[in-house]
């Protein structure tokens, strides 16, 4: 989320006609044509999406400030001197959680990651005989709050500190607190 992404059709011979045809997960899809003929690009998709040819590189679509909502097909089209040539991505957005660490009313640590894609990974140090709860959000995210639960040895040597660890493929983060 909030990165660009770029992705390229196949460079075979000159371009005479390119077409990509976006179907993202949500709202309506959009497509881009360009017509070499007429050096002209056509366009219904928003204006984060845009064409770019480079000399010597393959032609592009970028996406700026990659939002949830573009998550899904990318589709390129490319009629050339050499052929007919077809490129098809899926694009997957990751959001990364806003992790928190705090104390609850009962003085139990309680970790949160908000709002990530995918479901983050909670763990705790010491080891906590604890379930971790996840709650769907509109928007494909989804929160996760795990409760330290300390076993009888876990806590046994004279440290009432937990450490969690939010675990995600957008990046890590580890926090401690004593309640």
């Amino acid at each position: 989320v909030g990165d660009s992404s770029v992705l390229t059709c196949p460079l075979e011979g000159s371009v005479t006609m390119l077409t990509w045809t976006t179907s993202p997960k949500a709202g309506g899809t959009c497509s881009l044509v360009y017509r070499a003929d007429m050096n002209m690009t056509e366009t219904n998709c928003s204006d984060n999406i845009n064409l770019t040819f480079r000399p010597g590189l393959a032609p592009a679509l970028e996406i700026q400030q990659v939002g949830i909502a573009q998550e899904g097909n990318y589709i390129c089209n490319m009629v050339s001197t050499d052929g007919i040539f077809y490129m098809m991505y899926h694009l997957t957005v990751l959001a990364p959680p806003r992790p928190r660490l705090y104390c609850d009313e009962q003085g139990s640590p309680v970790c949160e990651a908000a709002a990530g894609k995918p479901p983050a990974q909670l763990s705790w140090v010491p080891e906590s005989s604890c379930t971790a709860r996840e709650k769907g959000h509109d928007n494909g995210t989804v929160t996760v709050l795990s409760r330290f639960t300390a076993s009888n040895t876990s806590m046994a040597n004279v440290t009432d500190v937990a450490t969690c660890t939010v675990s995600h493929p957008a990046g890590n983060w580890s926090q401690s607190i004593a309640c």
